[in-house]
């Protein structure tokens, strides 16, 4: 995002409580809530489809519909490429992507753009909250050095700086954004009073950190909570397969403890933004840092890595005791987004699924109510469109997500060869994971 150093508050334009910059998955329902509440509101994107969308009333998140949209609009809410905005705001959240580099390290290429357009129109009073997820010091070491040595000013005299992790989970029908609990860490006590005031107007319970370290720490604690636990039952459920163990039915008796268990379940991978990308950012600190592993996060990204292959490796075998080779056989994979009902499919596993499916020559077609292309590697993937008529023309059909609008047991009935692997169908003559 190119900006001009320093720019002054255009005169002409009216104050803007918040800017936004990022308008994906947890920018743009910040900036729905702030708008509900009366804020008059900005946003900032790079992508230009996105900005014209949401300026013409579509919505391309999920969770924001487009009847939102317009309400936004109606509320004073515009969206931008540019930066100028920045000059107006008296809060600017930075919502960024921050995916792993080529090394497995954190990219924090987008943070660093936003702060340096940020920091060109920076003046006194305003407050700056990064929202992205990132290592422990980050929003200290990257963020407040480049807001301080470009505008002059210094965090907790000057303008207020902050982190807050953001806890969206796309299409949670049981918590949003309001009612969802917010960390706050700030930079000096000030700049936590100032962040804590702020989100106190878009959620029902504000929390906070001791400082920014802490609220990034939290969220990578969260994240990898996860991430390992997942690993824990991905990995029972190879072991159990070969003991002959019904680990689902195992995992039902375990959940009926009413303390000290909490059930995750098995799967063809990890998919989104948090579990598989999170702990890297924390395993990354360690090694930079401490100049050691983080063995415990390491060993949960080889599990959860090769259950892809793993899932293949199944589905082969659920072949060849058919009496038919996975070579030539025609798969079809049912949802390949990486959680149920929404359109999202960040990290997907079904596109590793679906990749070394074709690496082993199987013709390779898929369904998902929610996706209406989908491609692997820059091939498109055939799509069907009746998916009861589908099961019963292909060789085996592989559910990797259980979306509500399927038929399960429909599609059961209707399958030459069914392998689930979300636990959801029970039936003679299903293979499940």
């Amino acid at each position: 995002m190119q900006v001009a150093r320093n720019a002054q508050v255009p005169e002409a334009e009216p104050a803007l409580e918040l800017a936004v910059i990022g308008l994906g998955y947890v920018g743009l329902p910040l900036a729905r809530e702030a708008a509900t509440v009366g804020l008059r509101v900005a946003g900032l994107d790079r992508d230009p489809r996105i900005v014209e969308g949401l300026n013409a009333g579509r919505s391309h998140v999920d969770d924001v519909s487009g009847d939102d949209v317009h309400r936004m609009l109606a509320a004073g809410f515009t969206a931008h490429t540019d930066s100028a905005p920045l000059a107006r705001a008296q809060t600017v959240l930075i919502c960024v992507p921050t995916p792993l580099n080529s090394d497995g390290g954190p990219d924090l290429s987008a943070v660093t753009a936003a702060v340096e357009a940020v920091a060109a129109h920076l003046r006194p009073g305003q407050l700056v909250v990064l929202e992205s997820t990132t290592y422990p010091g980050t929003t200290e070491e990257v963020v407040r050095p480049l807001l301080e040595e470009t505008s002059g000013l210094r965090a907790g005299a000057d303008f207020s700086l902050a982190f807050s992790p953001e806890r969206i989970d796309p299409g949670n029908p049981g918590y949003g954004l309001r009612d969802t609990p917010k960390v706050v860490g700030g930079c000096t006590p000030s700049c936590a009073a100032r962040a804590v005031a702020f989100y106190g107007k878009l959620v029902d319970t504000v929390v906070q950190a001791k400082g920014t370290r802490e609220a990034e720490m939290a969220k990578l604690l969260e994240n990898t909570y996860r991430h390992v636990n997942i690993a824990l039952v991905n990995e029972l459920a190879v072991i159990s397969h070969e003991l002959g163990v019904d680990l689902w039915d195992a995992i039902r008796c375990a959940s009926t403890k009413p303390f000290g268990f909490h059930a995750f379940r098995p799967g063809a991978g990890v998919g989104g933004h948090c579990i598989p990308i999170d702990p890297n950012y924390l395993s990354y600190k360690v090694r930079s840092s401490l100049g050691y592993e983080f063995r415990f996060v390491e060993l949960a990204q080889e599990i959860n890595r090769r259950m892809p292959e793993y899932v293949v490796r199944r589905a082969q075998d659920l072949l060849n005791h058919a009496g038919r080779p996975l070579q030539g056989s025609r798969v079809l994979l049912l949802g390949v987004t990486y959680k149920p009902d929404i359109a999202d499919q960040r990290e997907s596993p079904a596109v590793p699924v679906a990749r070394l499916l074709r690496q082993r020559e199987a013709e390779v077609a898929y369904h998902d109510p929610h996706v209406p292309e989908w491609s692997v590697d820059g091939a498109s993937v055939p799509r069907v469109t009746e998916p009861l008529a589908a099961v019963a023309a292909h060789d085996l059909t592989i559910l990797l997500q259980d979306h509500s609008s399927y038929d399960l047991p429909a599609l059961s009935d209707a399958a030459r060869l069914l392998f689930d692997t979300r636990g959801r169908i029970f039936r003679p003559g299903v293979e499940v994971l």
